[in-house]
């Protein structure tokens, strides 16, 4: 598909058609050509990572913004009157209570025996004045 740049309008309609089962979007020929160059991209690399698909559902519903626990944050949160400190080590692991685990979701739910989001639970996720 290198020669989206030298495709008529009609030929971008009948590639989005090969290519995708939704409607050809209601766009400029320059638009659909970055549509379809994203498109093709995806497919042979695999698309967006669940973190930046639920990023960018987030930034569109313009609800929430939760900031990212980067490598050396330390997480301090009180619960039942017990401080829980978390650390992301520089490797980007989550560690608490001398134990690494997979998400602060995880940690969140052992602390409080409740499905808890995790970045809500540790003041990552804030929600957007309306």
């Amino acid at each position: 598909m290198l020669a989206l740049t030298t495709m008529s309008s009609a030929q971008l309609r009948d590639a989005w058609r090969a290519l995708r089962t939704s409607p050809v979007p209601l766009v400029s020929p320059s638009m659909l050509r970055l549509a379809l160059g994203y498109e093709l991209q995806a497919q042979a690399l695999g698309g967006l990572s669940r973190v930046s698909q639920q990023r960018l559902a987030q930034l569109g519903s313009a609800k929430t913004v939760t900031q990212a626990a980067r490598p050396g944050t330390r997480l301090i949160r009180e619960w039942n009157g017990t401080a829980h400190i978390v650390t992301i080590g520089e490797d980007g692991v989550i560690r608490w209570n001398d134990r690494e685990w997979r998400s602060l979701s995880e940690v969140a739910r052992e602390i409080t025996g409740t499905r808890w989001s995790g970045p809500a639970f540790f003041g990552l996720k804030k929600r957007l004045a309306a």
